[in-house]
């Protein structure tokens, strides 16, 4: 669930950083533009007051005039040239013509088109040049065109134009934005540890939620989970779950206490009515049909009883789990049976490794092969062969115990192990329908598991996991 939660987060994140970043960045590049045109405006008022001393009238005489004019006018282009030096930006006072009156450097025009054209003609209209298009960092070729009128008796007479480079403008925009751009990868990276301790303490609550219901269906029903993290509604989830594991809980060990009481209970009066029939049969002739079918039922209830209270046993008694030889176990369950095995004319065989260990219960996994063992060897004709191989496959070990006889269909195969289940093609066979019940909850107590498959040519094939760790 961390997969899908944490991008999901980390992009909506990345969105609202993105969403303050690009206009912060926006806004400080035009703040630094907006003080290179500030100070150009300053400097063209400047040359603009002394432009008007260039441009005042010759004294009443006519004969001052000139003279001082031409003063002024080298003061002014003085001004202009030690502007240009100092700052590397082209100024100039042109007339109404576009001839310079005094321009640094020396030969330099106004441009005929573009930016600079626009601010020298609304300076000719007596207002200042609006401001220019903004300069990002990457415009190499970008300039900032400032217009000023200079205004003697309410005439616009001349025009101060200003031509700035951008370059250290330019610089200290780009460095504005690395500065935003680390803050918001600092943020980001602040954000994204948010997002994992958020995640993490949403999460452990499900995780625990999660491993506690997955050790429920594998009959450990004693896991609980602690409801003292995570959010107030998967704390109150968690209570919950636990009340339902203890109702749980409470009803399986009603229904386990009820099967072995009920077993227990029918014995004695199982034994006593039993014992009645075969005093009865003294009293009849030999070879009586109805006290012989009483008698068959009688013993067939008698097994139903007893694998009852087995599955019952199977199911409440912990696992006592040890460091087992699997394959020793195996061969010798194997030599159990063959006597009943030769009885039946069935070849009953053993393969595999000699020895291979795994951690299970000796006695719970000596019963569970007696049974699937006893299964294999009713259900195969005589000749037939039962093949018993043990084998370790990674972190585990397989027992597979694989029989001649004639098999299962696929509907069947999904009903095996069943409780009181039996194929409607084998009810000649003796047996209750709980062996296979009771094998899958001995090994389910100890963390083995059993499988079932079609054996190839015929029959059916069993496959006993036991694991080779320990818990």
């Amino acid at each position: 669930m961390r997969t899908r939660l944490l991008p999901l987060l980390i992009v909506l994140l990345a969105g609202v950083l993105l969403a303050l970043g690009i206009p912060l960045g926006v806004i400080t590049a035009g703040v630094e533009q907006q003080k290179v045109v500030v100070d150009r405006i300053d400097d063209a008022a400047r040359f603009a007051s002394l432009a008007q001393f260039v441009t005042a009238r010759p004294g009443a005489d006519g004969t001052a005039g000139g003279a001082d004019e031409d003063e002024r006018r080298a003061t002014l282009a003085g001004e202009l040239a030690r502007y240009h030096d100092l700052y590397g930006i082209r100024a100039g006072v042109f007339h109404r013509d576009r001839s310079p009156m005094a321009a640094a450097p020396g030969g330099w025009r106004i441009p005929q088109e573009g930016e600079g054209d626009q601010a020298f003609k609304e300076a000719l209209a007596g207002h200042r040049s609006h401001d220019p298009g903004q300069v990002w960092p990457w415009d190499d070729g970008g300039r900032i065109p400032v217009a000023s009128p200079v205004v003697r008796d309410g005439d616009v007479v001349a025009v101060v134009f200003t031509d700035s480079p951008t370059g250290q403008m330019r610089a200290h925009t780009l460095h504005g934005w690395l500065l935003i751009a680390a803050g918001e990868c600092a943020a980001m990276l602040v954000a994204v540890a948010a997002a994992f301790r958020l995640t993490s303490w949403v999460l452990r609550p499900v995780r625990v939620l999660d491993a506690a219901s997955h050790d429920i269906a594998t009959d450990r029903m004693k896991s609980r989970v602690a409801a003292t993290a995570g959010p107030p509604e998967l704390r109150r989830l968690a209570r919950s779950f636990n009340e339902m594991a203890d109702h749980v809980e409470e009803v399986l060990e009603q229904q386990r206490a009820f099967v072995a009481d009920a077993s227990h209970q029918l014995r004695n009066p199982l034994s006593a009515l039993l014992l009645r029939i075969e005093l009865l049969a003294l009293e009849l002739p030999e070879g009586n049909e109805e006290i012989a079918a009483v008698r068959t039922e009688g013993k067939r209830l008698a097994r139903v009883l007893d694998d009852l209270l087995g599955l019952a046993l199977a199911e409440h008694t912990a696992a006592d789990l040890q460091l087992t030889d699997v394959a020793a176990l195996a061969a010798e369950r194997v030599d159990s049976w063959r006597p009943l095995a030769d009885d039946r004319e069935v070849r009953l065989t053993y393969e595999g490794h000699s020895a291979v260990t795994g951690w299970a219960d000796p006695i719970a996994l000596s019963s569970a092969l007696d049974a699937v063992v006893d299964n294999a060897l009713k259900f195969t004709p005589p000749g037939g062969p039962v093949t018993v191989r043990v084998a370790p496959d990674g972190d585990a070990v397989r027992i597979t115990v694989a029989d001649g006889g004639p098999g299962l269909t696929e509907d069947e195969l999904a009903r095996i192990g069943d409780r009181f289940w039996r194929s409607g093609r084998h009810q000649n066979v003796s047996g209750s329908g709980l062996g296979l019940s009771i094998t899958r909850a001995l090994l389910a107590s100890g963390g083995a598991g059993i499988d079932y498959a079609p054996h190839e040519p015929q029959g059916l094939r069993v496959t006993v996991t036991v694991p080779r760790h320990g818990p």
